[in-house]
């Protein structure tokens, strides 16, 4: 890769990660972020606390909607795109106008302004655009039929960066992340809440049964992902990127109990509209065409994100 790197949605929580990395590589990255209010800004400032004085991480607070973008991209390299409206859950309503501008309307000005540049673009998906499927494990030419929102507007922000690359030669990797975890993660993420619940000896809310179950990925495998796809020169544009942790939110629910001493005071709930019952990614094509192989067991992961919650409680949003 060359040095000059842009990630937008620097300040969240997988941006933030790979930001780091990046700098750690000794590449210089130019972090874009609105800092929007979807969770607690200062969680997202707190996020970017490593990189503040380094001189080879510079911040810009500006939507890509306003941003230069012909000022971004004139020395950059690669971009790793993943500013976005998150949250299956909060995507229905009158809500999804958010959606619509920094999913749909966000990635197509990106793309537009790329279109010709020769950069990279590494797209951050999601494995909400394969919606129910009885298919497991989920494969990347399996259809996509997302049960949310928000999974509508992420596969949206696939097919434009395809279209992009099939119409104006855009260099471009989309990965299809599945549940993403470890320190850092949103406050509204259930891992996130499950563990300070308990570590506040808390009753837990648990949508459904608890019996369905997700394929986990701890960060740092996703961000050697993000890594992988910078350099891929192949044909290949649309990549699972799973974490080979597959459990079900009660075994989940248990593990974070020992690794809390505390005993899970679980409350069971409706489940919600559009959640899946199961994911489970086929990594094979990352892992040929990548070298992707997940490295974080959930036992570990977890551990490092109880770690990660108890030490930084007082200043984490809820």
């Amino acid at each position: 890769m060359a040095n000059r790197m842009v990630v937008t949605g620097a300040a969240g929580f997988i941006g933030s990660h790979l930001s780091e990395a990046l700098v750690a590589r000794g590449h210089d990255v130019l972090g874009i972020d609105c800092f929007t209010d979807y969770y607690d800004v200062a969680q997202k400032r707190a996020n970017l606390s490593a990189l503040a004085g380094n001189s080879h991480f510079r911040l810009a607070e500006e939507s890509l909607t306003r941003i230069d973008l012909k000022r971004v991209l004139a020395d950059a390299s690669v971009v790793f795109h993943l500013a976005a409206q998150p949250g299956v859950r909060k995507s229905w309503g009158t809500e999804f106008e958010q959606y619509i501008e920094h999913n749909v309307r966000a990635t197509q000005i990106l793309c537009e302004a790329m279109k010709g540049t020769g950069v990279r673009l590494v797209y951050s998906s999601s494995s909400s655009v394969y919606g129910q499927t009885a298919q497991l494990p989920m494969r990347e030419d399996h259809p996509t039929r997302p049960l949310s929102p928000y999974g509508v507007t992420k596969l949206a922000g696939e097919a434009l960066c395809l279209l992009y690359g099939a119409n104006h030669g855009l260099p471009v990797a989309c990965l299809r992340y599945f549940t993403v975890y470890g320190p850092r993660q949103r406050p509204d993420m259930a891992f996130h809440k499950f563990i300070r619940a308990m570590l506040e000896d808390q009753p837990i809310d648990v949508f459904g049964s608890g019996t369905q179950t997700r394929d986990f990925t701890f960060v740092s495998d996703a961000v050697e992902a993000n890594l992988a796809a910078a350099a891929y020169q192949g044909g290949e544009t649309v990549f699972n990127i799973g974490g080979g942790s597959r459990v079900t939110l009660n075994s989940v629910i248990d593990l974070i109990g020992r690794l809390t001493r505390r005993r899970p005071d679980a409350r069971y709930r409706e489940s919600q509209k559009g959640d899946v019952m199961h994911t489970l990614a086929d990594i094979a094509l990352a892992g040929r065409e990548l070298g992707y192989a997940p490295r974080v067991v959930i036992e570990d992961g977890l551990a490092r994100e109880v770690e990660w919650l108890d030490r930084n409680r007082p200043r984490v949003g809820t």
